[in-house]
């Protein structure tokens, strides 16, 4: 039998007038963004106003949503609190990495340095693909959209659909990341050439860079140059911004939910997230298990719809006995499925026994309307 764990109290969490965000984590493919936008809607049918911001590169999240296409800027729902009787709200929005990175850069710098900055070649790869970059850019739209929310009063819920990542938590780790880049030893020695530890270097550092102008040519370094320069004003104010940002996560007005499939690697994943939220003090509010296999029906164990399965084989059988056996093995396959995943939601829960868990059937189709997402949500909901 499994471990026995506390049942996940979803509505209490989205109704908590405490709780101001939402992040939902994961490995990639288990059902984030779905899980995101149910929870989002629930908790704006529940009374809240929310915006979800999602990272999604299917652009489900739109769809299921009915609205044709999701941006960097936040789009009401359609049908959501047009009721008079009701007072919550849902937004939708897509992380646009770059224009993200363009406005914190116009935002920061005068109009001639963010000019120079945008059209610099260097600039727009790292807008567009650096590594991190979409982390740190989703950390820099939630801490905007929270300071937003508060001046204005738009938002009481934000719920953030976390980049699909392996790794766990890349987005903690994004600010950090560019920060070592920019601050790296040879970024620093190309803003000061002629002074400081490059003087000292001497003829060292002029073999790497002339080594390094013939790999990748003098236009290329020099397009560097002339980037880091222009951005080092700026990178003080995305530092402490990204710092900011961290601190707001391990409030208590945020919640982490960490999202998995009943499958070893999704669990394995799960139980890093747990352990990295555990020990940077993130406020861990549970796990979600999505597409579980529904449980069997009768109480006729794998074994013995075997048994009985090849008993049917061996003796004399019609066309129904054949039937019969073919339904019985398939009856044994799924509840050797069940019994699988129960161990590997036992496994989890004895390594983690404070960590509330919430388990999602899977469904017969997938989910590519509001209703669709509404029945998500109850399922979350009926955890009794």
């Amino acid at each position: 039998m499994p471990a026995p764990t506390a049942a996940l109290d979803i509505d209490a969490l989205l109704t908590d007038p405490e709780t101001h965000i939402l992040v939902c984590c994961g490995s990639g493919g288990v059902g984030k963004t779905t899980t995101s936008a149910a929870l989002a809607l629930r908790a704006a049918e529940l009374g809240r106003k929310v915006v979800v911001l999602t990272i999604d590169p299917a652009r489900r999240l739109a769809q299921s949503m009915g609205i044709e296409q999701l941006d960097n800027t936040p789009r009401p729902v359609p049908g959501i609190g047009s009721d008079s009787a009701s007072t919550g709200s849902l937004d939708a929005m897509m992380l646009d990495m770059k224009r993200t990175f363009d406005e914190v850069v116009e935002a920061q710098a005068t109009p001639e340095k963010a000019k120079a900055i945008l059209e610099n070649p260097f600039y727009i790869a790292l807008s567009s693909s650096f590594a991190g970059t979409q982390e740190y850019m989703a950390m820099e739209k939630l801490g905007q959209l929270h300071r937003d929310a508060r001046a204005a009063g738009t938002y009481d819920l934000i719920v953030v659909d976390t980049p699909p990542s392996r790794s766990a938590l890349d987005f903690l780790d994004a600010p950090e990341r560019l920060s070592s880049f920019l601050d790296g030893r040879f970024i620093r020695l190309l803003l000061a050439p002629a002074k400081g530890p490059a003087k000292v270097m001497g003829a060292g550092f002029s073999l790497v860079v002339n080594a390094l102008t013939k790999i990748i040519g003098a236009q290329v370094l020099t397009d560097l140059k002339m980037f880091v320069t222009a951005f080092d004003t700026l990178f003080g104010g995305f530092r402490q911004r990204a710092q900011q940002t961290y601190a707001l996560l391990q409030d208590r007005g945020t919640a982490f939910l960490v999202v998995a499939a009943p499958e070893p690697d999704a669990l394995r994943e799960a139980a890093y997230f747990v352990e990295r939220l555990t020990g940077d003090r993130m406020p861990l509010a549970g796990l979600v298990v999505n597409r579980a296999s529904p449980l069997a029906t009768g109480g006729l164990s794998a074994d013995a719809a075997m048994a009985a399965a090849e008993k049917l084989r061996d003796g004399d059988v019609d066309a129904g006995d054949e039937l019969t056996a073919g339904l019985l093995r398939l009856h044994a396959d799924r509840v050797r499925i069940i019994e699988r995943e129960r161990a590997l939601r036992s496994r989890f829960a004895t390594a983690h026994p404070g960590v509330a868990t919430a388990v999602v059937p899977a469904l017969a189709g997938d989910v590519h309307d509001l209703d669709g997402l509404r029945r998500i949500g109850q399922l979350l909901a009926d955890q009794g």
